[in-house]
């Protein structure tokens, strides 16, 4: 995770004035010594209260192991600052030590320039290792597994099992292991162990004996990300396989892995229901934003729906002619497309949400209609209740009442179904259903919605028509 916390920032903050004091003092092995107490994510989320060239001096005193991970966590602004900085050897010493996912993370964000630079420090295998991971759709399997895993083979013993363990460990092995994965002599999957069973198992026992079969966590390397979220979440899963078309074992997903997608994810879509560039789901930090920044992110969607609300003026302007006959309408615009707005933002966020957690599928899209469907009837009687009320009571106008009271019930009705329609059909086909929620499905609402107010207020009212 690259994104700090109140919490973590605070611990930081303790040893703080105790590096600046050594530092003042020059005293670097002080700094080496302090460093290895503070935890590697820790010095990540505070890195950015400390100089730039402090940050290199720190840096280079840190231990390879803890170099690599604070690196790791580093932003990639962070990250560049280091390398830039860095002679070639020791920025070939990080990038080699590096776990391949978030090396090849770092070389997807690298400019062409300076990726070729990088790509001829890191060793042939890991150069290798960088192109496939790479090559992989962003979005799918591929693009979250690591290629670093424990692979066994069923005719080892449990002892054997845990001693080739013990030397893949012993190879500066990075990710936690949660399961061992078997494979055949042609590295296609055919069972799974979890750790915990492995240790427990007599250690004369075959492991054919103990494996479970790996059908239903195994996932394919082109499998959409949001799949794999739902198969961690079905089955409690910490890490599961990966494989190609022909079943070969290329890489595992970690519990981590999908954390951090699912936290970037929640945060792009939070950006583009408030209509803002979601920039891959990248948090926009107060501590490092500029005004420029915030512009970018969010002055195209303001203009784009600026450009789309010009036609509710356009609506205005037409009927002219029945505002100024009966000027009592005009007091429950804002009311009626007010209220349209928050039926339909609601509806589109509940479908949305179940777009992403697979409550929502074709398979029960029916159902889902329906249900909205009857939903949106019976909230439109109650809204459209309350909105005659309030209108016979501020003006004492039965008719403009009823005006008001039946466009309040097909606002709802028509905000409801922008709200179901929009995300479902922006998913059929292809795009993000968070796009077209919120203030899109607002904008068509305050349109379609004055629309109808004013013929409804031409049949019901004489003279207007």
């Amino acid at each position: 995770m690259k994104n700090g916390n109140r919490k973590s920032l605070s611990i930081f903050a303790l040893f703080l004035p105790e590096i600046k004091e050594l530092l003042k003092k020059k005293d670097f092995i002080g700094i080496k010594n302090l460093t290895k107490t503070i935890n590697s994510m820790d010095l990540a989320e505070g890195w950015r209260n400390l100089e730039p060239n402090i940050k290199i001096i720190i840096f280079k005193l840190l231990g390879t192991k803890k170099a690599v991970e604070l690196f790791e966590n580093l932003p990639f602004n962070e990250q560049t600052h280091i390398i830039n900085n860095l002679d070639n050897q020791e920025v070939a010493q990080i990038i080699n030590d590096m776990a391949p996912d978030e090396r090849a993370d770092l070389f997807k964000e690298l400019p062409k320039k300076v990726f070729r630079k990088l790509f001829f420090l890191v060793s042939k295998e890991d150069a290798i290792n960088i192109r496939e991971l790479i090559d992989f759709k962003e979005g799918t399997a591929g693009s979250l597994m690591t290629t670093e895993f424990v692979e066994l083979k069923r005719d080892m013993t449990a002892k054997q099992a845990i001693l080739h363990i013990q030397e893949n460990l012993r190879t500066d092995y990075r990710e936690n292991i949660y399961s061992l994965f078997v494979a055949d002599e042609n590295h296609k999957l055919i069972g799974v162990i979890p750790l915990q069973e492995l240790l427990k198992a007599p250690p004369d026992i075959a492991i054919r004996e103990i494996m479970i079969r790996a059908e239903l966590i195994k996932v394919d390397v082109d499998t959409d990300s949001n799949d794999v979220s739902l198969l961690f979440k079905k089955y409690d899963l910490f890490d599961a396989p990966v494989v190609d078309k022909n079943n070969v074992l290329i890489g595992i997903i970690t519990v981590d892995d999908i954390v951090e997608r699912i936290e970037k994810e929640a945060t792009k879509e939070f950006y583009e229901i408030g209509k803002m560039s979601p920039e891959g789901g990248e948090i926009i930090s107060y501590a490092k934003a500029t005004p420029l920044d915030l512009i970018k992110r969010r002055s195209g969607w303001l203009i784009l729906l600026l450009v789309f609300d010009f036609l509710t003026g356009t609506v205005l302007k037409n009927f002219e002619a029945t505002l100024s006959s009966v000027v009592a309408l005009t007091f429950f615009i804002p009311m009626l497309l007010d209220t349209g707005g928050n039926a339909g933002a609601q509806t589109s966020i509940t479908i949305i949400r179940g777009l992403a957690t697979g409550d929502v599928n074709m398979k029960n899209i029916i159902r889902v209609i329906r249900l909205e469907f009857k939903t949106a009837l019976f909230m439109g009687l109650i809204v459209g209740s309350f909105a005659f009320g309030r209108a016979f009571l501020l003006q004492k106008d039965f008719v403009l009442a009823v005006v008001v009271g039946i466009t309040m019930l097909l606002i709802a009705l028509l905000a409801i179904a922008t709200g179901v329609f929009l995300p479902l059909f922006s998913k059929k086909i292809g795009l993000d259903p968070a796009v077209l929620a919120g203030p899109i499905t607002t904008s068509v609402v305050d349109v379609v919605g004055l629309i109808i107010y004013f013929k409804i207020a031409q049949i019901f009212i004489p003279g207007l028509g």
